[in-house]
């Protein structure tokens, strides 16, 4: 089994979405992303997508780039990105994935998966303080958010010693100004030893902070960042 991880898929089989007027790299993006990941990711493979999964405003409307995933090799593990306004509750999402016999498919909502050597936990994140336009109602999700990053790394079954824990977010845990926020000093407190972001795309990737700060690696994973190419995370651990 290896572990891969990539977000910001942003789908649009059941919608008309076209991502090429973002720039040339989103030109045909689903058939690269398709032909990436079918070359790169087993069946007994994990991969973790932490948001913007689809185009869709409702859930129904998300059926076709739902089977697009499940059709990909591998079992996925999805989360909430800020572009996925089909979410609902996680009842809503594992009824939606009975109805349509997507096996393949795993949602993550104050949640944790439990993949022996390795525990998957996280939330979507949110702006952080420091930045810019950050306001009173930002400060109030934030915070929300923090406590579901925490909730959902306290909900590791048997708890977290002996597990490297991978923190999967689809904001980065960084202000603007690349300063750490409240999300890092919680990944500090549990011992967290990777983190997976996504949401940065073109000019904005400049703002991304990569590479090991305290003893945590940070990861870009966005697809266009990686040329839609599911990257592989347990070899940091090797």
């Amino acid at each position: 089994m290896a572990l891969y991880a990539i977000s910001d898929l942003h789908l649009a089989v059941s919608i008309a979405k076209p991502m090429d007027i973002f720039g040339f790299n989103w030109d045909n993006y689903m058939e690269r992303l398709k032909q990436n990941w079918e070359e790169t990711v087993r069946e007994d493979d994990w991969v973790v997508i932490p948001g913007d999964i689809s185009w869709a405003t409702y859930l129904k409307q998300a059926v076709g780039d739902f089977k697009f995933i499940d059709d990909l090799p591998g079992k996925k593990i999805i989360s909430k990105g800020n572009h996925d306004y089909w979410w609902t509750t996680l009842n809503k999402l594992l009824q939606f994935k009975e109805e349509y016999g997507l096996n393949t498919i795993n949602f993550m909502h104050n949640t944790s998966f439990d993949l022996g050597n390795y525990a998957i936990c996280g939330t979507r994140g949110w702006k952080c303080p420091g930045d810019s336009d950050f306001s009173p109602e930002d400060r109030k999700i934030y915070e929300r958010e923090l406590q579901r990053l925490e909730l959902s790394i306290k909900s590791i079954k048997g708890g977290i010693n002996g597990k490297k824990l991978i923190a999967a977010m689809h904001y980065p845990p960084f202000n603007t100004k690349m300063q750490p926020s409240g999300f890092v000093e919680i990944m500090q407190k549990y011992n967290v030893k990777m983190c997976i972001y996504g949401h940065l795309h073109g000019e904005s990737r400049k703002n991304a902070v990569t590479g090991n700060i305290n003893n945590i690696e940070f990861r870009l994973i966005s697809a266009d960042y990686l040329g839609f190419k599911p990257q592989r995370i347990d070899d940091y651990f090797a």
